[in-house]
């Protein structure tokens, strides 16, 4: 790497991170995804598809990489080392990311009108929904530029029979290349990735086959 990258990713670390030692260090934040809001609209495709309807289903605890299961904010430099995780030093979510997402398609799937059960609730004729985060992180691809990446493996279970399972992925640009700008978009990519598991339930027949 020319000396060059390696300072101008230096700087960005020092700026999005915050020095820990430094006297003038902010006080820690907590970021959740702030209020539900509207109701989201569905991809253009699914709307124009007909719909049957939605069944009640069981939303599983979403499951991931240990690097999810902590408070910890993720950050990348992609356009210098992308196999390196970074945390921010100064702001954390209110929840760790596995925590935060199951709690957002949750709502998200009742507000659009989907009876959503834990699986205390059920029985063995609900459909389960399980989903698993392959990544949950603010990558910059270059000091200025950067996004909220969010990779979701949506899979559809009827009595531990596999129904349909897909990779849904939401990329949103971050307003700031900082921890804020971070937490918005990854809360907008969260919000997208909800929209299309919510399209993508529908054309599923959840039956027991």
């Amino acid at each position: 790497m020319s000396l060059p990258r390696i300072l101008g990713a230096a700087a960005l670390v020092l700026a999005v991170a915050g020095c820990a030692s430094g006297s003038k260090a902010p006080a820690n934040t907590a970021f959740d995804f702030g209020p539900l809001g509207a109701p989201l609209s569905v991809p253009t495709q699914a709307a124009q598809a007909p719909r049957p309807p939605l069944p009640a289903i069981v939303v599983m605890d979403a499951t991931g990489s240990p690097a999810f299961e902590n408070e910890r904010m993720v950050y990348r430099l992609n356009y210098a080392d992308p196999l390196q995780a970074r945390t921010y030093a100064h702001a954390r979510w209110a929840a760790n990311p596995l925590l935060l997402v199951t709690q957002r398609v949750k709502s998200r799937l009742a507000q659009a009108g989907i009876k959503v059960l834990s699986a205390s609730d059920s029985n063995t004729n609900v459909p389960v929904l399980r989903l698993e985060i392959d990544d949950f992180s603010h990558a910059f691809a270059s000091a200025a530029r950067s996004e909220g990446v969010v990779v979701l493996r949506a899979s559809v279970f009827n009595s531990h029979t596999l129904l349909d399972q897909k990779t849904f992925s939401r990329a949103t640009a971050a307003p700031s290349a900082d921890a804020p700008g971070g937490a918005r978009a990854l809360a907008a990519s969260t919000d997208a990735a909800t929209a299309d598991i919510t399209a993508w339930l529908a054309g599923i027949d959840t039956r027991k086959r």
